[in-house]
């Protein structure tokens, strides 16, 4: 069992490396993407009123869950408060008024869940590359750049730059210039 654990972990934190390196991010970003879907697919376990968090270490690929409550003396809401005598069994020194940390077994992720935490993690690293590409070009305005003609779609062409792409719309052509995929094209960037 310790082995399957463990080639998890390693199977974790490869996908993380891999995401980053193809989409040119930092792979902290990747990771904490995989631990917000990670709470989510938690809060769905668990309950959604639960103030849940995830700690994936991005060195050995443990992977912690954890449950945030308050300490009270008389508990209203048993998802974010505990009383003081079970409060102190998880921390001695803990007090009224006091946040403290109750650890959760780690979870296995059905179909839906895997699914939902899937979407979750494209979703930041798409964020995080349009991010990077905005990043990249936002000072770039009026320069002249060469890319390749990916696609006309509409009239439209569509120009690979590398790590991004650029559109050039109809009436911004030159009339009656014929556009071919593959051509490489020099633009200006306009807009970012």
């Amino acid at each position: 069992m310790a082995s399957a654990m463990s080639a998890n972990k390693a199977e974790l934190l490869a996908i993380a490396n891999a995401v980053a390196s193809e989409k040119m991010i930092d792979k902290e970003i990747v990771i904490e993407a995989m631990e917000e879907a990670i709470q989510k697919s938690a809060r769905n376990r668990y309950g959604a009123e639960n103030d849940i968090r995830a700690k994936l270490d991005p060195v050995t690929g443990d992977l912690r869950l954890w449950r945030v409550v308050e300490v009270v003396e008389e508990v209203e809401d048993y998802f974010k408060q505990v009383d003081l005598a079970a409060a102190q069994k998880l921390e001695a020194d803990a007090k009224v008024g006091d946040f403290i940390v109750d650890p959760l077994p780690a979870i296995d992720l059905g179909r839906i869940d895997a699914q939902s935490a899937k979407q979750v993690i494209f979703q930041k690293v798409r964020d995080a590359e349009r991010e990077r590409q905005f990043e990249e070009f936002k000072d770039r305005s009026g320069e002249v750049i060469t890319g390749v003609i990916k696609s006309v779609e509409f009239g439209h062409v569509i120009v690979n730059l590398g790590r991004a792409e650029g559109v050039i719309r109809r009436d911004q052509q030159i009339p009656r210039e014929a556009a071919r995929v593959g051509e490489r094209v020099r633009a200006i960037i306009s807009k970012v």
